[in-house]
């Protein structure tokens, strides 16, 4: 929990509680459901919780926002980002049931309002469109784009780039990403822009880590 303090120091006393509350139920719930790596439990707030929040060192995302975390497994970057933004409504979709089972023992468990779960492929999902898809290490840039892009609702207020000179980003996918990208994403035909989560954070677990943002 003190490693995301760190970084952030702005929350409130109801999000203080939710996250605190996140280290014991995903241990009990690991333990029936493995949705987190053995070795990995022990740093939840570092490898999970903090990676999932470095979208949110970048992106400041409006009340109301609609976002999509495609593949969400037990619920990264998905419910970390819905406890930062409280206004803001996250759908977590997975093809694995039992994962969601977790993300909504967990939301409800903590008070979340603001998430909502299905249980599907993220191309199934027909009914909705999204001002971002966010998602964590669950398939190369080509499919992920592929994937979410019929999704992402077009911005017709303002070009990308400018957006992002006012501290502001259009509609797109934002993806956490590792290793060396230059293969990913010559395969994927698209230009995205690029955040070393390193730069941001300075445990060495993040290097060779990136934000991955795509604007539609």
């Amino acid at each position: 929990m003190d490693i995301v303090l760190k970084y952030f120091d702005d929350f409130t006393p109801a999000q203080l509680e939710q996250l605190k509350a996140l280290e014991g139920l995903y241990q009990e719930w690991n333990e029936k459901i493995n949705v987190i790596s053995r070795k990995d439990i022990g740093s939840l707030y570092e490898k999970h919780v903090l990676h999932s929040l470095s979208i949110a060192t970048m992106f400041g995302f409006r009340p109301g926002t609609q976002i999509a975390d495609l593949g969400a497994g037990g619920g990264f970057p998905g419910l970390p980002l819905a406890i930062f933004f409280p206004e803001v409504d996250f759908l977590l979709v997975d093809s694995i049931g039992k994962k969601l089972k977790v993300v909504d023992a967990v939301t409800e468990a903590i008070g979340l309002k603001n998430i909502r779960t299905r249980h599907c492929r993220i191309e199934d999902v027909k009914d909705k469109k999204f001002d971002f898809v966010v998602s964590r290490a669950v398939a190369p840039l080509k499919d992920l784009w592929q994937w979410s892009r019929p999704l992402i609702r077009k911005d017709q207020t303002a070009h990308p780039l400018r957006l992002i000179e006012k501290g502001e980003h259009a509609p797109g996918l934002i993806c956490l990403k590792g290793g060396d990208l230059a293969q990913e994403i010559s395969e994927s035909g698209t230009r995205p822009h690029i955040i070393a989560i390193s730069d941001l954070f300075t445990e060495p677990y993040f290097e060779e880590k990136y934000l991955v943002y795509l604007p539609k």
